[in-house]
Parts: C-alpha cells; sequence; structure tokens
C-alpha cells in the first residue's frame, strides 16, 4: 500500500488469505488504505474497469522487458504472487505481459515499486522538484544539501 500512495495508483485487488495475515505486521506507515481503496477479490478479472488494459508482470518467456514497455493510460496491472504464479487464464486475456529483466525474481512489494515507478518516469505527470522532496519526506529527515 505504501508503494500504491507513493506511486499515485488507484485501488488494489488482491485474492487469498497472504494479505489478511501480513497486516498483523502493518507497513502502512502513511495509512494509504484511508485514501485507496483495499479489496479482496476472488477473481482479479472480475474488478477489471472496462475501459483499462490489463498488464501481467511475470517472468513469462516472449513477454515485454520493462525498459521497453509503455503503459497504457489505464491500466490495470497483475502482479505474480510471492510463491506462485499467474494463472494461464489471467495471462490469456492479458493485453501486454511484462517482465522486469532480473537475476532470479523479486518479491512481490519490490517488484510492485519498480513497475509503478518506470510508469511515473515514463508518464508526462511526472513532478520533480523541491516541493515535492519537502512534501513527501518525514519528520525524522532535516538533511539539508549546502
Amino acid at each position: 500500500m505504501r508503494a500504491v500512495g507513493c506511486f499515485r495508483a488507484d485501488a488494489v485487488f488482491y485474492t487469498g488469505k497472504r494479505y489478511d495475515q501480513a497486516m498483523r505486521f502493518q507497513t502502512d506507515t502513511k495509512n494509504r488504505t484511508k485514501s485507496i481503496p483495499l479489496k479482496a477479490t476472488n477473481d482479479l478479472l472480475d474488478c477489471v474497469p472496462k475501459a483499462n488494459k490489463i498488464i501481467c508482470i511475470e517472468l513469462v518467456e516472449n513477454a515485454i522487458p520493462l525498459h521497453e514497455f509503455t503503459h497504457p493510460d489505464n491500466a490495470y496491472y497483475i502482479f505474480g504472487p510471492e510463491d506462485g504464479t499467474i494463472n494461464q487464464e489471467i495471462i490469456n486475456k492479458a493485453d501486454s505481459v511484462v517482465y522486469i529483466p532480473t537475476i532470479g525474481c523479486m518479491n512481490l512489494a519490490a517488484t510492485v515499486n519498480v513497475v509503478l515507478y518506470d510508469r511515473l518516469v515514463k508518464s508526462d505527470d511526472l513532478i520533480a522538484n523541491n516541493d515535492l522532496i519537502s512534501q513527501s519526506k518525514d519528520v525524522n529527515n532535516r538533511i539539508l544539501l549546502r
């Protein structure tokens, strides 16, 4: 949820029990769940908005490497789970399948961060200035560059 908030995603849908168990170790230090919808579902395909393109992020042969991928304006990203893979039915319905060219596989949180960062830096909405830094840093960060 922290990555979703940092990179301005609209909502999160998830399947399975793993997230519910992880909630005990809450890492959403910015309380993004109060402003970004977080919903459990039995089928991720049931939640795809009509105008959105389905983009699967998974290590699949013949997938598009992330650095070559152009993110659609209305993307619905589906990420492979920590200890499994996206099922074939979802892959078959994807508009694009993308992978991050790494040696080995990354964990889910790292993958979400990389993909959403890539989307942001390739977009026309990128803001990169001191105002953003001031708004984004927490109260423990008082470092100055002189």
